[in-house]
């Protein structure tokens, strides 16, 4: 079913009137009076809607519910800044999978390191990039995007969640299935790295902070890789990919 992404406040009233991108995607797929879409509020809340005027783009409200496509576990997924577009990547994959959110942030060894003037641009085009994987994989949730100042702040507010993940290519002892466990979880964080990986000290400023460092296995990631990875894992141990 054709799914749009509109403003909560739009639909809170029986009708809602799709306009600028949506209004021009609804054309393109020539909607016809009667058929049936679904206009989500990028909050987790959807509606059924029944077209009614085509030339207008004007919908009747059928049904408001909660979105049955959103992972009961609330996982972020923290990256410190790669090259080139490989952020717009994970973002796009992330969102797919069904990430709550993306963080992007500094580290030691990161090449990219963009200003704040640059940084706005990077961020708007960021979550338009999520905003449209979320439609196209049929989310009721669009994950939000942002960034931190700092590796510390960055640390500090993932080692907030109930699992905490740090994965790093130098462990050896702690696994990825060992480090999730068997308990329940309904928040978790996955925290990698840049191309050139992290610093000896940033690993252990992420332990102090209480972080669990693990392996994603004998073999080396790309930096775009592992988040997915552990991304995956996590959905598939919280039952979220059933």
């Amino acid at each position: 079913m054709v799914r749009f992404f509109a403003d909560g406040e739009e639909l809170r009233a029986d009708t809602v009137v799709l306009t600028g991108e949506n209004a021009q995607h609804a054309k393109v797929l020539r909607l016809k009076a009667g058929e049936t879409v679904l206009v989500c509020d990028g909050q987790g809340t959807e509606c059924l809607c029944e077209v009614t005027d085509a030339g207008e783009m004007k919908l009747n409200v059928l049904k408001r519910r909660e979105s049955t496509s959103e992972a009961a576990v609330r996982v972020s997924v923290y990256m410190a800044f790669p090259k080139a577009d490989k952020l717009e990547h994970v973002i796009q994959k992330a969102t797919e999978l069904g990430a709550a959110e993306i963080v992007a942030f500094p580290s030691s060894r990161c090449v990219s390191r963009p200003d704040e003037k640059s940084l706005a641009k990077k961020l708007e085009r960021w979550q338009k990039i999520a905003a449209s994987a979320a439609e196209q994989s049929g989310r009721g949730r669009i994950p939000s995007v942002l960034t931190v100042n700092s590796y510390r702040e960055a640390v500090e507010r993932a080692a907030r969640s109930e699992l905490p993940l740090f994965p790093y290519e130098n462990e050896r002892t702690v696994s990825l299935r060992a480090a999730i466990g068997p308990a329940q979880f309904h928040t978790a964080a996955i925290m990698t790295g840049p191309e050139g990986g992290f610093s000896e000290d940033e690993v252990r400023l992420a332990e102090e902070a209480g972080m669990k460092i693990c392996s994603l296995g004998p073999r080396i990631l790309r930096c775009e890789t592992a988040p997915l990875c552990a991304l995956s894992a996590v959905l598939y141990a919280a039952g979220a990919l059933e």
